[in-house]
């Protein structure tokens, strides 16, 4: 998956360290979920995947991650689809298309007038919606490996309207709080 990075990263090491970073976070955090959960996930392609679902902030306007594309950053998603579906990894685009806040519905893109195609990119198989929440807890603009309270994702989640927050919600349900240590 690292070559796939560095080919569309196209040389640019500040954007390869942060894009691979993160996504080594969030696989690892995705991982330890499924197996402190015994989760019957297909734990090789959740790897694969999460290494891969921000692969379209590439083609992003994002100066402070080192994008320097055209578009704006709540594409990345779509556009990552789109590079992975080129790459012959239709399983794997769905992931990243489907990533983006707790997923966008349909009628969301209408009402925000969001600059991407209409349909629904909702998380849906259990691995989409694993990658998905283990996403949330990391950012790309500070500490890479550090990860976020809950506290703070739900706030940036209702930020984005209730269709956002609810379905985070119903994430935090299915998968806990990864970071609460159990006695």
């Amino acid at each position: 998956m690292r070559n796939l990075l560095e080919k569309y990263t196209c040389g640019n090491s500040r954007l390869l360290h942060i894009l691979t970073e993160h996504s080594e976070a969030v696989r690892d955090l995705a991982l330890e979920i499924a197996c402190n959960r015994n989760l019957d996930v297909d734990r090789e392609f959740i790897a694969e995947a999460a290494m891969l679902h921000d692969i379209g902030i590439v083609k992003c306007d994002a100066p402070s991650i080192s994008c320097f594309g055209t578009l704006p950053y709540i594409c990345h998603g779509t556009e990552g689809a789109r590079i992975l579906r080129l790459e012959g990894l239709p399983r794997h685009a769905l992931v990243a298309e489907r990533h983006t806040g707790a997923g966008i519905s349909a009628s969301e893109i209408v009402a925000r007038n969001l600059p991407i195609p209409p349909g629904d990119y909702l998380p849906i198989s259990l691995e989409e919606k694993l990658i998905c929440y283990a996403d949330k807890f990391y950012s790309k603009s500070r500490d890479l490996r550090e990860h976020k309270p809950l506290e703070k994702i739900r706030a940036q989640m209702a930020e984005h309207g209730a269709g956002t927050a609810a379905r985070f919600a119903e994430l935090e349900l299915l998968f806990g709080d990864p970071f609460t240590k159990k006695h």
